[in-house]
């Protein structure tokens, strides 16, 4: 396929401007280097508009692997990641629709149903008659299952990073609550707490560049309103069952203080024996130990 057209597509103005305006100040030279290999595709049946661009990073040549994201992030969550997998790999890695530097036309919808349609979108596009890999982070990892149930000729196999969303079930945030809670996950000093506590340790491993990715993509324009819905629909919950046909892998970071006690038991219940522990991570194994993510990926 090619992906040259995608560059010739305009994207939203806005959000085109804001990429452009901040990619040169980013202090990470890894997350710099996944800018340079953004694309915007464009995709059918999204929400309420017939088409829409969305960016999404394509990178290295090989095996085609789509790499899904966490809650509140974006692509460059896989930027230490990356340069081990595309030595091999075609890497596909979206911003989940609704999150990252996706744009918020006005009038769209979010929630688990739209998402799952721009991912089956996703696949559609890249999937020409070879089957595609999943990696998916936290929430990431939920979706990824779900995927692979709707998709069992499509996928060949998953492997999960600190899953979230596998069990238990959210409730539905009402209207003003889900926009309080939007707005107080946008407060510099909750995203600093929030970055320092996925690492396994934060004096060691967070600093500037951390605390920039964690928030650089808050200024899109729509995302206080697309997370505000997000939640008013329940966000992404209880996607455990059924397991999946294709071979399976997840790594649980050892010290990993995000997802709550009893839906890390639940989870280790379900999938007893497709995991591995990482020892020296918390919530982002593919930040903390990307070689011991790659060789896992590599090896099943």
């Amino acid at each position: 396929m090619n992906h040259q057209k995608y560059n010739n597509i305009n994207p939203t103005n806005s959000v085109r401007d804001y990429i452009e305006n901040i990619k040169d100040s980013i202090i990470d030279k890894q997350a710099s280097r996944l800018f340079d290999d953004l694309k915007w595709i464009e995709l059918e049946g999204i929400s309420r508009n017939k088409s829409e661009l969305f960016p999404t990073v394509i990178s290295g040549k090989g095996q085609k692997i789509l790499l899904l994201h966490g809650f509140d992030s974006c692509f460059l969550e896989y930027r230490r990641l990356s340069p081990f997998l595309k030595k091999n790999n075609k890497l596909i890695i979206p911003d989940l629709y609704g999150f990252g530097f996706c744009p918020r036309p006005i009038g769209n919808k979010y929630g688990f149903k739209y998402l799952m349609e721009h991912l089956n979108s996703i696949l559609n596009l890249f999937f020409e008659n070879r089957p595609i890999g999943i990696i998916g982070a936290s929430m990431g990892g939920a979706l990824a299952l779900e995927l692979a149930r709707q998709n069992p000729k499509k996928i060949n196999k998953l492997l999960l990073l600190s899953p979230a969303g596998l069990a238990g079930k959210n409730p539905k945030i009402p209207w003003p609550l889900n926009y309080f809670g939007a707005f107080f996950l946008g407060q510099p000093y909750v995203r600093r707490g929030l970055c320092r506590q996925a690492f396994a340790d934060p004096t060691k491993s967070v600093g500037l560049a951390e605390e920039q990715i964690a928030s650089i993509h808050l200024k899109v324009p729509g995302w206080q309103a697309s997370l505000a819905e997000f939640a008013a629909e329940g966000g992404v919950s209880d996607c455990g069952h059924p397991i999946p046909t294709q071979p399976l892998k997840i790594i649980l970071g050892k010290y990993d203080r995000i997802i709550p006690k009893n839906e890390k038991e639940k989870t280790s219940r379900i999938f007893t024996k497709n995991i591995q522990i990482a020892n020296n991570s918390g919530h982002l194994p593919h930040l903390e130990e990307p070689k011991l993510v790659s060789e896992v990926w590599e090896g099943f």
